[in-house]
């Protein structure tokens, strides 16, 4: 494994696969190979997941502020869901050529040049004056974030290895559900204080100091790129990119706009173009494969043990999570009257759970370890089926409320942390990048067709004003939500007994 340090060289460190004769690790110092001292660890951690936090805490943070959106810019529901998806979309359409763009250009100059788009974009959301300007900015938002975010899993994949590696991933799962967290109760807070009347736009505008803050540390704690080597170097593969980036939009308007349109005729049409446009998809990707060429994503990451059993638990964990937060934002607050700030803390306690799971599960015995994702995604369905009763009739759901929402996240954040680590620790460290990019595509796709799909099932089944109709639509909505988590748990447990057999 090449370990890139903080001037550019390398260090040889532990590969994967039948030809690896390098030790196990390479221990974590944070010294360049030339004797110079680089960046501590920890600083370089924290400066590459500080980049997580902030495309994942605007996620969150819009689910809050969604109402006050909406009467605000006089959006409809559907307007709303792309408000929200709009920036799932380019992100997650785009992530995997993010990750091939570090892999190109270098991992340290992506990070910078995401981060500045991010930021440029949250101050345009944050002045935007239509609803349509406002998708549009988020549409721009979601690419800089994936040019950003795919050299994070990068960057820990390639900078930190052995027992230092899965501490980092841990420290990443867990950032993952503080951003969560933070996301939701921020927003609450930022809206509910209505500083200087501006409503919901401080829950973007907060991005540009950190974004700016950010531009001047990066640079400095990144390690430095390599010299391009333009023998090694891959190509973009751009008809597989412009393929793929139509057949989800064309899956994902539909299904956003065709509730409150009818279900017209093209969106029916778009959902069948959709089909057409992933077999041609892959039908191109494997051509290039077999040509020697650079597809999306290598072949060879996707036959890795495991890795597609894992994409659907990531599927199942973060589609139902994502579907779950859009629709609970608007029962809380339009059903039930809680404020920004009640509805947010209500969120932080599975939030809560989420990330302490994240962060300890390695501490359970490792005969446990298959079986982890599985039971974390039978519990969740539970914990569905619970808040769903407790909600039931439009009532606050009282103890019972917050009690499901703790034991919710401790089964997602078992659904989604381990799988991830594990499924990583499977890739050779030559493609990292096709890894990164891939599970965070999954990861992405999975939140965007969760707002879709279930947040459209939810608003078709809201009947009129009032807790009684929102907490029947809701009622209708868990079961849904129950399904997918019992899915999940089907793959998780066969990938479960798979690893064992092994």
């Amino acid at each position: 494994m090449a370990l890139p340090t903080s001037n550019g060289a390398t260090v040889t460190g532990a590969t994967r696969g039948p030809a690896a004769t390098a030790p196990a690790s390479v221990p974590d110092t944070g010294t360049s190979s030339s004797g110079r001292a680089g960046p501590p660890p920890g600083l370089l951690l924290g400066t590459i997941l500080m980049g997580q936090f902030m495309a994942l805490l605007d996620v969150f943070i819009v689910n809050v502020a969604a109402p006050t959106m909406r009467d605000d810019l006089h959006a409809s529901g559907a307007q709303l869901q792309l408000v929200i998806a709009g920036y799932t979309i380019s992100y997650s359409v785009l992530l995997i050529t993010g990750a091939r763009l570090g892999g190109l250009l270098g991992h340290r100059r992506l990070f910078v040049a995401g981060l500045a788009v991010f930021t440029a974009a949250s101050l345009a959301c944050g002045l935007a004056q239509t609803t349509g300007e406002l998708i549009a900015f988020r549409f721009v938002q979601g690419a800089g974030s994936a040019l950003m975010i795919p050299q994070v899993l990068s960057l820990l994949q390639l900078t930190f290895s052995g027992e230092a590696r899965t501490r980092a991933m841990s420290v990443y799962s867990a950032v993952l559900s503080s951003g969560a967290a933070l996301g939701q109760t921020l927003g609450g807070v930022l809206v509910s204080a209505d500083l200087f009347g501006t409503g919901w736009r401080p829950v973007f505008l907060v991005n540009v100091p950190i974004g700016l803050a950010m531009l001047l540390i990066a640079p400095r704690v990144l390690p430095a790129d390599a010299p391009r080597d333009r023998t090694r170097a891959r190509g973009l593969d751009l008809p597989g990119l412009v393929v793929l980036a139509a057949a989800v939009t064309l899956f994902t308007v539909p299904l956003v706009l065709g509730e409150e349109e009818g279900w017209p005729l093209w969106g029916w049409v778009c959902l069948a173009l959709s089909a057409v446009l992933l077999a041609v998809f892959a039908l191109l990707e494997m051509r290039l494969a077999r040509r020697g060429g650079a597809p999306l994503v290598a072949p060879r990451v996707l036959r890795a043990p495991g890795m597609l059993r894992a994409s659907l638990v990531i599927l199942a964990t973060m589609g139902s999570n994502a579907g779950f937060l859009f629709a609970i934002a608007l029962h809380l607050q339009s059903g039930l009257g809680f404020s920004a700030l009640r509805t947010g803390v209500t969120f932080a306690f599975a939030a809560v759970t989420f990330g302490a799971v994240g962060l300890n599960w390695r501490r359970l015995p490792l005969s446990w370890r298959p079986w982890l994702a599985g039971s974390g995604l039978l519990l969740a369905a539970v914990s569905f089926a619970g808040l769903g009763l407790a909600l039931r009739g439009g009532g606050d759901g009282g103890a019972g409320l917050y009690v499901w929402l703790l034991v919710l996240g401790a089964g997602l954040g078992l659904g989604f942390s381990p799988t991830l680590t594990m499924a990583l620790g499977t890739i050779a460290p030559q493609d990292a990048a096709d890894a990164s990019g891939f599970l965070a595509t999954v990861t992405q796709i999975a939140q965007l067709l969760g707002v879709a799909t279930l947040g459209t099932l939810f608003l078709s089944r809201v009947s009129g004003p009032g807790a009684h109709a929102s907490a029947h639509a809701y009622t209708a909505l868990t079961v849904a939500l129950a399904a997918v988590c019992l899915a999940g748990a089907a793959a998780g447990l066969a990938r479960g007994r798979a690893r064992g057999a092994a």
